[in-house]
Parts: C-alpha cells; sequence; structure tokens
C-alpha cells in the first residue's frame, strides 16, 4: 500500500486524522481490480467518452469512476490520451461522444471556468503563472467570487476591499503552507520551474476545491523539491480533497496514490491498487511490448529479418545508393 502521508501541521493538522487519511483506502479495500469498477462514493464518473482527432482516436473510456476523498493515479505510456482526458474532464477540449458528471451533475459542455466554479480545478504540465505579475498577485487570481470584478462594485471600495484583506490573508497563508511567502512580491517569471509548480498548485486551492487535477506535478521539478510536492499532494488527501494526477515516476504512484487507472491508445485497459499494477500482464505489455520477455521463434525470426532486408532494400533503391538510386 502507498506510505503513510506526511503529517500536517498547522491550520491543516484538525482535519487530518488518521481515520480521514485511509477513508479512501478502506472504501476502496475489497474493490475487484477490473476495469470499470463501481467505486462505492465516486465523485466523477464518465460513460462512453470518445474523442478523435481526424482518424485517430484519443480517448474511448467506455466506464470510468474516480472515488471521492482518494488520489487516484492515472499512468500510461506516451500518447495514451491521459491529458485528453484531463482536458475533457475539465471544459477545455469537448468529446465527439459521451457524458461524465460531478457529483451527479453533468459537466457535458460546460467551460472551464463553469467546471471551476463546481469545484473541479486542474493545473498543467506547463505552468501557466502569469509571469510579469507578483506570486501574490498571481495567487489572487485564484480567488472566485471576488466583488471587485464589477465595473459598478469596483467604483466603490467598501463594497469589496474587506473581501480583498481576507483573500489576502488566504493567500498569504497558502504561500507559507508552500514555503512561497519569501517570494510573494517577487514576479512570477523569476521562480524555477519547482517553484511554479508549488504556486500553481497553491492558486488553484485559493477557489477550495473538491477535486484537484494534476498534470505531471513532478516533470522537470528539481529532485529537492520533490519531496516537498509529495507532501501538498497527500495533503490535500488529508484535508479531504479528491486529488487525479498524471505521473510518469511510477514510484511516486507508488508512493501516494490509493488507486491507479492505467491508459493505453485512449483506452483504459487496468485498474487497481499501486501494487496490482505491474502484475498485470495488459500494463507490462502497454508499457514493454507484447514480446518483451519472449524469445521469438525460429519462424518469427526469420519474418523479422526478411521484413528489415525488405526495407533496407527499398530505401537503397535499384542501384543500391539510397534514398531511390540518388547519390549524394
Amino acid at each position: 500500500m502507498p506510505a503513510e502521508p506526511t503529517p500536517t501541521t498547522g491550520a491543516h493538522a484538525a482535519s487530518a486524522s488518521p481515520a480521514h487519511r485511509r477513508l479512501a483506502q478502506v472504501a476502496l479495500k475489497d474493490i475487484p481490480w477490473e476495469v470499470g469498477v463501481g467505486k462505492p462514493d465516486p465523485i466523477i464518473a464518465l460513460d462512453g467518452v470518445t474523442r478523435t482527432f481526424g482518424g485517430l482516436t484519443a480517448v474511448a473510456v467506455d466506464h470510468l469512476e474516480i472515488q471521492r476523498g482518494g488520489i487516484t493515479g492515472l499512468i500510461g505510456p506516451n500518447g495514451a490520451g491521459k491529458t485528453t482526458l484531463f482536458n475533457l474532464m475539465t471544459g477545455f477540449d469537448q468529446p465527439n461522444s459521451g457524458s461524465w458528471t460531478f457529483d451527479g451533475r453533468s459537466l457535458n459542455d460546460l467551460p472551464p471556468h463553469k467546471v471551476a466554479r463546481l469545484g473541479v480545478v486542474r493545473t498543467f504540465q506547463l505552468t501557466k503563472a502569469l509571469s510579469r505579475l507578483t506570486v501574490l498577485q498571481n495567487m489572487l487570481l485564484g480567488a472566485q467570487g471576488q466583488s471587485g470584478e464589477s465595473f459598478f462594485k469596483a467604483l466603490v471600495p467598501g463594497t469589496w476591499r474587506a473581501q480583498e484583506r481576507a483573500n489576502t490573508e488566504k493567500a498569504m497563508d497558502l504561500l507559507h503552507r508552500f514555503k512561497l511567502d519569501a517570494k510573494k512580491d517577487d514576479f512570477a517569471g523569476t521562480l524555477s520551474g519547482g517553484q511554479r509548480k508549488l504556486l500553481e498548485m497553491a492558486r488553484a486551492l485559493m477557489s477550495d476545491p473538491k477535486v484537484v487535477m494534476l498534470d505531471e506535478p513532478m516533470a522537470g521539478v528539481n529532485p529537492a523539491l520533490t519531496q516537498s510536492l509529495l507532501g501538498h499532494v497527500k495533503d490535500l488527501r488529508e484535508q479531504g480533497m479528491t486529488v487525479i494526477f498524471v505521473e510518469h515516476d511510477m514510484d511516486v504512484v507508488r508512493d501516494i496514490s490509493d488507486w491507479v487507472v492505467v491508459m493505453a491508445a485512449g483506452n483504459v485497459i487496468a485498474e487497481g491498487p499501486p501494487e496490482s499494477i505491474s502484475q498485470n500482464q495488459a500494463v507490462v505489455d502497454a508499457y514493454l511490448g507484447a514480446h518483451h520477455d519472449a524469445p521469438l521463434i525460429i519462424e518469427e525470426e526469420d519474418q523479422v529479418l526478411a521484413e528489415a532486408e525488405d526495407a533496407i532494400t527499398r530505401q537503397k533503391g535499384p542501384e543500391g545508393t539510397g534514398h531511390g538510386g540518388t547519390s549524394r
């Protein structure tokens, strides 16, 4: 099973009881390791979701449920459709068919900002920090329902100043938690890649989300910050949020996941706890190829060699000069 979450401190410690931390794992303990299996308390459910680009099927998910309050890892080879699925679930792209719900409410055709207002927020592979705004200003952009955004209310400071002070205090608390408070007046563009990842995660929490979706949160992060990011992801679960994250590092997946969903060629090919994934032959084949651990028989070797020789002959051309006989 995944390692114990790192303990939280301060204002967040009260909600991080051991029973709360393991709620998702207990709920998922006796669930069959089957694709499309129902969860005891799904917060997100997808049915028949497909997305094609020309003749390429990027996503084809028959049924998938995400357990509330847990950390679900989404893994698969490059091109498996993981980020496309994220885009569909958060309104950044629309499917060709299918439906998906959040807390029983349909998310079909909703734009990203409305999905976020419902409580589903995400981060990106390439961070979206506004480089010419300060770290604190980036944080304040994540707060929702700001009265000062109304043209007429903006003309009356008394209608929004108290709210802005509360938002600033909340932003500073989050920056302190993510160890970015000393950078509050720095331009976001001056932060390191790992610090921008932290900023994006902190900004997502300004909206008090129910579901946080992290697209490769560890990619490009200095190893010195990796453990800090892992601790913050675990802390989200301890506060009762649902986390879905895309990751390629299997050590990270095993460390923090309660449940793992594996995609290949747009399809979900396996589901289960982290320890089940390495035992699944379909997963091994998807990553390494079906013949990765089996020697070819003599007839197969002969066929592979013949095909390779034919390819070399075609490349050389009729005169053996390469590129259809054109000499260089």
